[in-house]
């Protein structure tokens, strides 16, 4: 699938709920449905800052895809995690620099989150384009 049909499944998944209360949980269900990060990938190094909560993020390229892995120790953080990790891993360090999330703004996540959990989403967003141009730097 393309990242955008990934997008437009996310877009019409959230448009079940009209309430922001349903919508969380689905976010804290997609938390808790996330293959944990293993210890050996929560460093330092793997720390994404500027979140209010603590989160890992590892990148690895295979066979010319990007897959992401990550972690949170808050339940709708990790959800959040869930989401972007879902739409961006497997595609070319390409795909991922050259897209536009569009479905963070049409579900209606960024109006919803705090402030500082809104900055953690754009830092998560950064380093994640930052791996895969990392990855498009190192193959070319």
């Amino acid at each position: 699938m393309t990242i955008n049909e990934l997008q437009d499944g996310i877009i019409e998944e959230f448009s079940m709920f009209d309430d922001w209360m349903d919508k969380y949980a689905l976010l804290i269900d997609l938390g808790n449905s996330l293959e944990s990060l293993e210890d050996a990938g929560k460093t330092p190094q793997n720390i994404i800052e500027g979140c209010q909560s603590r989160v890992w993020l590892h990148a690895e390229m295979k066979d010319g895809l990007v897959l992401y892995r990550g972690e949170s120790d808050a339940v709708l953080v990790k959800g959040i995690v869930s989401l972007l990790i879902q739409v961006l891993t497997k595609h070319t360090p390409d795909e991922i620099i050259n897209t536009e999330l569009y479905f963070i703004d049409k579900i209606g996540l960024r109006e919803h989150l705090s402030p500082t959990r809104s900055n953690g989403l754009v830092a998560m967003v950064k380093q994640m384009k930052m791996y895969a141009l990392a990855f498009k730097a190192k193959n070319s």
